[in-house]
């Protein structure tokens, strides 16, 4: 197999940070421009579902493992039709993969698709700066004839920010389709599609679970003609402030006692239907390597997560809420933030991170046992 890394290694590359902050390297992927956050993932693989997930979309993701590529790309693993991400900035590219299921290098599949993105940076020192100011808007330019340092920032600056973007309706399908259960059929759940990931549908489909999987526009109406017998929001990227028929449909499904399920930005669509605020982190939970704590159970998980915003809900009580009380179910062990939201009232909870494991662990896999509980205890 042969790597085109050697040609594109040759031009030059730069990423400029909305502060002004400078890194320069080499081209890596597509030649060319393109804007977005810069967020940071801490993951040391799954590659190539972090480029696939909806959620990264309009994001510009570094990579804090230094060797990046050495797997390749398959047609296995990933978690949409297509890479996601705006741009991809990594330290040490490798320069021919090596894996039995590789069927191309990650630069070729870049190329292919349009990312630009660019190596040879110093990943650690960007990671620290993120770390630091927090996630902001980042460009990156390569090619020969790159403008100069004072016109690369004022395009920076001038690139849409995360806060106040409302962009489920842009990464989710336009038609409903079905993923079967695998064997027996036991349940039927309606998926809203906000960007869900293959890997969600599927780990439902080992539970016996028929899922429909309808766009993030799908009404009330829409999800009650499937006969569902459990309703599931999925994750998908922007400000869950701008997610106001999300929540209305949520609400909807609460008033009927549904057994509900949400997941990243279903469980800030949950914070928001519950009446709690939300807010944008300084720099996000992205990699698969976060601890969360399970409150209900006492159990701490190595979990997976992408968000840059969480659910502002108070950990130290149960709220009253519109729908019964409602308490936090989950933590993030680093800094407290909101992991999960479960009600006492009804059959209705979700979680921040991502329990499909993929990439990732699997030991947050039981929240689908969970979901399936409450859909048997609601047919009972």
């Amino acid at each position: 197999m042969t790597t085109s890394t050697r040609g594109a290694d040759k031009v030059p590359a730069v990423l400029v940070l909305e502060d002004g902050r400078i890194f320069r390297g080499r081209a890596y992927g597509a030649v060319g421009v393109t804007f977005g956050e810069a967020v940071f993932s801490t993951g040391m693989t799954g590659y190539q579902e972090t480029l696939t997930d909806p959620s990264y979309h309009r994001q510009v993701v570094v990579m804090t493992a230094p060797h990046v590529g050495n797997t390749g790309v398959n047609d296995e693993d990933p978690e949409s039709k297509r890479i996601w991400v705006a741009g991809y900035v990594v330290r040490d590219p490798a320069r021919k993969p090596s894996n039995w299921r590789a069927k191309r290098s990650l630069d070729d599949e870049l190329r292919a698709q349009g990312v630009v993105g660019i190596s040879g940076v110093d990943t650690r020192a960007l990671t620290r700066h993120l770390r630091e100011r927090g996630a902001m808007r980042v460009g990156i330019f390569s090619g020969e004839a790159l403008p100069d340092e004072g016109t690369m920032l004022a395009e920076v600056r001038q690139a849409p920010e995360m806060k106040g973007a409302d962009l489920s309706a842009e990464v989710a399908t336009t038609e409903p389709y079905v993923v079967p259960a695998i064997g027996e059929k036991k349940f039927t759940v309606a998926a809203v599609d906000l960007g869900i990931k293959g890997m969600t549908p599927h780990r439902m489909a080992e539970r016996g679970i028929e899922v429909h999987v309808l766009p993030a526009t799908a009404t009330a109406e829409d999800i009650y003609a499937v006969g569902p017998d459990g309703v599931f929001f999925s994750n998908g990227p922007g400000d869950p402030a701008t997610a106001d028929h999300a929540v209305s449909v949520m609400q909807a499904v609460l008033e009927r006692g549904t057994p509900l399920f949400g997941i990243c930005f279903g469980n800030q669509i949950l914070g928001r239907a519950l009446g709690f605020g939300t807010y944008k982190l300084k720099y996000g939970h992205r990699g698969i390597n976060q601890p969360v704590q399970d409150r209900t159970t006492g159990k701490v998980e190595v979990t997976a997560h992408n968000h840059g915003f969480a659910v502002d809900a108070p950990l130290d009580k149960v709220s009253e809420t519109p729908y019964g009380r409602a308490e936090v179910s989950h933590v993030c062990l680093n800094d407290n933030v909101v992991e999960g939201l479960q009600l006492l009232d009804k059959p209705a909870f979700s979680v921040q991170y991502h329990p499909e494991a993929a990439a990732g662990p699997h030991d947050a896999a039981y929240l689908f046992d969970r979901f399936v509980k409450l859909m048997e205890g609601q047919r009972a």
